[in-house]
């Protein structure tokens, strides 16, 4: 049941609530079915392999909750889906027309907060307006009230000065202790994608502070090239645990990621996790270039996705596969570390974690 005490008027954060770490436990992991033909052009039927591979490997763990446009997808989705060996009884569909798939920005940003020895959950609204950049968002909006319709929880509607909030699940990434990451890039240029004008750097931090119940927030300054999104930072610089996170790096010099990304590897020098200690900063390499019609993929392996059961992993059949691989299992010794093919995935400016979004477990 939704719990009356909490003031849906009031920022969650007062209310106790934070964002946890994604490699806490989860509940379940929201998808999207895929359907939007322009994201993965002529490729639509193999992405939904793809799809199959991920749900297999997230429902050993976890719930998988299944946003739907309509019944003939979920039907087309439940067949794509055991014929893939998904075990469909780890299955949830969610009948909710989208836009796109890509549920870490649209979907519901789950916060939680301890009730003596329960926790409870709610969901924070970020208003998702398809980067600042694309007309059709209306539907993804929704999904954060579709979302908390389903779980009865509270959901806090994310404002500052009266407007509404605009922020992406995969241009933040939190240590779950009081640390975010972001970029400058993505939520303070002042011309491309803007995604809320006029908000300067210090009232953003005490929106995030407010909604997400962090109390620090350190920049880095860009991500990389091909980002449709326009510098998020799940394509570059990942939290793997509260005191150590992994940074991408390109040892070309000829790569146009080469500066930028040196660039943030002299920023994160300066970073201070909330208890005034330097945190473990482990490089992760760049994959050779994709492209698609002359235009640079963003692929990374910073784009991992931390569940129950598995690290997902994007893969490019890159020599430098193994390397992330090798490194990411080194770090996660408690769960398999997977490779997903993304060659694919990537066609649509985003991998794993672009697709997914967790929702925290609670105890009773």
């Amino acid at each position: 049941m939704i719990n009356h005490r909490v003031s849906p008027t009031a920022p969650p954060a007062a209310a106790g609530y934070a964002f946890p770490a994604e490699w806490e436990p989860h509940a379940a992991t929201w998808l999207a079915w895929p359907h939007h033909p322009t994201d993965w052009p002529r490729k639509l039927d193999a992405i939904r392999w793809v799809y199959g591979e991920i749900v297999r490997k997230l429902a050993p763990g976890e719930t998988v909750r299944l946003l739907v446009n309509d019944a003939r997808e979920a039907s087309l989705a439940r067949r794509t889906l055991a014929r893939a060996g998904t075990d469909l009884r780890r299955l949830e569909f969610l009948r909710h027309p989208t836009n796109r798939g890509w549920t870490r920005d649209s979907g519901p940003i789950f916060v939680r907060r301890q009730l003596g020895r329960r926790t409870e959950t709610a969901i924070v609204h970020c208003h998702f307006n398809a980067w600042a950049k694309y007309r059709d968002w209306q539907l993804d909006r929704r999904v954060p009230e579709t979302a908390a319709r389903h779980r009865r929880c509270p959901l806090f509607r994310a404002q500052v000065n009266g407007r509404p909030f605009v922020l992406e699940g995969g241009g933040i990434d939190v240590n779950g202790r009081g640390t975010l990451m972001t970029t400058e890039e993505c939520y303070l240029h002042p011309r491309v994608q803007v995604r809320n004008p006029g908000l300067d750097r210090q009232t953003f931090e005490v929106t995030l502070q407010q909604y997400l119940g962090v109390t620090r927030v350190f920049w880095l300054r860009n991500g990389i090239v091909g980002d449709d999104t326009h510098g998020h930072v799940d394509d570059l610089c990942r939290f793997v645990n509260a005191r150590t996170l992994v940074l991408i790096r390109e040892d070309n010099p000829r790569d146009i990621n080469y500066r930028p990304l040196a660039e943030n590897w002299e920023r994160i020098r300066d970073l201070r996790l909330e208890d005034g200690s330097r945190p473990d900063v482990i490089p992760l390499p760049m994959p050779a270039p994709l492209f698609h019609d002359g235009q640079r993929l963003p692929a990374s392996y910073a784009n991992f996705y931390i569940a129950n059961a598995a690290v997902l992993v994007p893969t490019f059949n890159d020599p430098n596969d193994r390397v992330a691989l090798g490194t990411l299992a080194e770090l996660f010794p408690d769960r398999p570390v997977v490779g997903i093919h993304a060659v694919d995935l990537v066609l649509g400016f985003g991998t794993l974690h672009c697709l997914t979004q967790q929702e925290p477990a609670v105890s009773a």
